[in-house]
């Protein structure tokens, strides 16, 4: 399906129970949501599961670079609108997990629950230096030049002895659009969200692969540290891709944490009368 969000048209996917709550998936730079694909089977037998192309990416037309993480926001904010859905549960991994930290402290009375995965919450110099260096290549290069600095950063040495896992990641990357991968690093450049992380008033879980070198385990535990009432939860022999690398322990703890909000969400009322 293709929605309209600010200013902008997205590619977009419904799966899963017509009549359950929610749950939007949001997917990392040079991905598309087809990052999802071994993660969703799970997760859509108990729940309605939305998933899209972030601008520039996958079957989603880029618009002319600069992005900022606040439009990125935006532009799922809209999505909402226009598919009609209104609290949902946000997962978001990588780029993904970072706009979800976003709409938490700027849009938190529209999710039921927010899951960052995989994802940093501030930029140091060495990081946003990384992403100028990084769209200076693909503005030289185009997208092939990220093909696989990308895929070998993402993954463990066990996951890249899989060929056909590899080249399906590859093909992800060569999907995205220059203008759109230019667009939203100069987004995650700018990240600036751990200091309002103690604001966040959703239930929140940071999940990140134990062998993650791109938002390692200290940096997201300390994360963790700092938002109040949230989880954290390591995915044993993953990278940056948890949800890719390892799909079912992936699902399996996001279900666990979904459930738990929405049990406690339903018992709530009774408790208190």
């Amino acid at each position: 399906m293709e929605l309209a969000s600010n200013g902008s048209h997205f590619h977009c996917q419904i799966d899963g129970k017509e009549d359950a709550p929610t749950i939007v998936l949001s997917h990392g730079l040079a991905t598309d949501l087809h990052m999802w694909d071994d993660v969703v089977p799970a997760l859509a037998r108990e729940y309605r599961v939305f998933r899209y192309d972030a601008r520039g990416h996958g079957r989603s037309p880029a618009t002319p670079a600069p992005y900022s993480l606040s439009e990125l926001g935006a532009d799922v904010i809209g999505l909402l609108d226009a598919a009609d859905l209104g609290q949902v549960h946000f997962v978001g991994l990588s780029m993904g997990g970072m706009v979800g930290m976003g709409l938490g402290v700027e849009h938190g009375d529209r999710l039921a629950s927010l899951t960052v995965c995989d994802a940093r919450g501030h930029a140091p110099p060495q990081y946003r230096d990384a992403w100028a260096g990084r769209c200076d290549a693909v503005r030289q290069g185009g997208i092939e030049a990220m093909v696989e600095p990308s895929v070998s950063r993402w993954f463990t040495p066990a996951f890249q002895s899989r060929p056909d896992d590899m080249e399906r990641m590859r093909q992800m990357v060569r999907r995205t659009s220059s203008e759109g991968y230019c667009g939203c690093a100069m987004a995650l450049r700018d990240l600036d969200y751990e200091r309002r992380l103690p604001e966040l008033k959703v239930p929140t879980l940071y999940l990140v692969g134990d062998g993650d070198n791109g938002a390692p385990p200290e940096v997201m535990a300390k994360m963790h540290a700092a938002t109040p009432g949230s989880q954290y939860i390591e995915i044993a022999e993953a990278g940056h891709m948890s949800a890719v690398e390892q799909p079912e322990a992936f699902a399996e703890a996001i279900l666990q944490f979904l459930n738990d909000t929405e049990n406690n969400h339903h018992t709530l009322p009774q408790e208190q009368g």
